[in-house]
């Protein structure tokens, strides 16, 4: 099972006034006032979700929003970190103190806001809410930035399938919900278009009400190291923070590593590189930035954005040449299929 060998964006700034956890100074705060072309007297909060900044994955992405929006748009940004194992009523402060601090848009980075972001943003009709990969409906002032996780995933499960060596592959969540569930969705149905008889590993870290599988190294390190040892040599990941140790336990084991969300070959140390066979991204930053635009010019988005393969909201990365290139032809095959509604790709297991 041995292995030789195996898209933009940058970062801000950080923080909170209340009991979070710290992120730049000891106060847990820090923020930017940066000027683009143009300055903009629009104030920016982004609140993270659980594994918070420096996940490579899911958060960074939002940060890399926030920061092309400081630079290019000139408004001032403050990001906030969370607690683990916070309490809801810490999320809705999180939120209503940005509110009250005079942000403009306040920006929540996960499904796990969503009902203290229903519940703040009708306290305050003037601010800007966005909230990422949950869909609220109803409410004026607050725009869900949503994907189509189980298209990328699709074809993630498609590079697996035509990379495995041993037949058989396998896929980690960080939590099962029926967000994380779409990634497992399309990652199964990926693989079952290419070789049906591919044996497939799933596992997820925990529970809800437990967030813990988002933000824990050393546990997908360990699941990812039981895969194998049953067989798999190629492992797809949809656990935030934990998916570092999915990828550590990749070089240490010469199988191949499938990154989300963001272009985990791009973020990788350099030793890590090889194992990387794709990333199933999905366009966060773009969505955070254009949600910020969209105030900054006077014509603030609000109710639900979709982002799917046809508007390249998501997709597969092509980072790794010598692994993609082989492949690329037949994945950018399948991928037209899905545009065209050739092949419907389901969000649920």
């Amino acid at each position: 099972m041995k292995r030789r060998n195996a898209a933009k964006f940058a970062a801000i700034a950080a923080a909170s006034v209340l009991a979070l956890t710290a992120c730049d100074n000891p106060a847990g705060e820090s923020g930017s006032e940066t000027e683009g072309e143009e300055s903009s007297d629009v104030r920016v909060g982004l609140a993270y979700d659980v594994g918070g900044r420096g996940d490579r994955s899911f958060n960074d992405s939002a940060y890399r929003g926030l920061e092309r929006a400081a630079e290019e748009l000139g408004v001032e940004t403050r990001d906030f970190e969370p607690s683990d194992g916070e309490a809801e009523s810490a999320k809705a402060d999180r939120l209503a103190t940005m509110a009250e601090e005079g942000f403009d848009v306040v920006i929540a980075v996960g499904f796990a806001y969503a009902e203290s972001v229903e519940s703040v943003a009708a306290d305050y009709p003037d601010v800007h809410f966005a909230i990422v990969d949950s869909e609220i409906e109803g409410i004026d002032n607050v725009t869900s930035l949503v994907f189509a996780e189980e298209q990328a995933s699709f074809l993630a499960g498609a590079a697996a399938a035509l990379s495995t060596e041993e037949d058989h592959v396998g896929f980690i969540g960080g939590v099962e919900t029926p967000l994380i569930q779409k990634f497992e969705a399309g990652f199964v149905q990926g693989v079952e278009h290419v070789d049906s008889d591919i044996n497939i590993e799933i596992d997820y870290l925990s529970q809800p009400p437990d967030f813990s599988g988002f933000s824990d190294p050393a546990q997908g390190r360990e699941a990812a190291q039981a895969q194998y040892d049953r067989g798999a040599d190629v492992i797809y990941h949809a656990a935030g923070a934990s998916g570092n140790g999915v990828l550590q336990a990749a070089e240490e084991n010469d199988f191949l590593f499938v990154g989300v969300d963001s272009d985990q070959y791009e973020n990788a140390e350099e030793s890590q590189k090889p194992y990387v066979l794709t990333s199933a991204i999905k366009q966060v930053d773009v969505a955070v930035f254009e949600m910020i635009e969209s105030v900054v010019e006077g014509d603030p988005q609000s109710g639900i954005q979709r982002f799917d393969l046809a508007d390249g909201g998501v997709d597969y990365t092509k980072s790794n040449e010598e692994l993609i290139s082989p492949i690329e032809e037949e994945l950018d095959g399948l991928k037209q299929q899905i545009i065209d509604g050739e092949i419907e790709v389901s969000s649920t297991p």
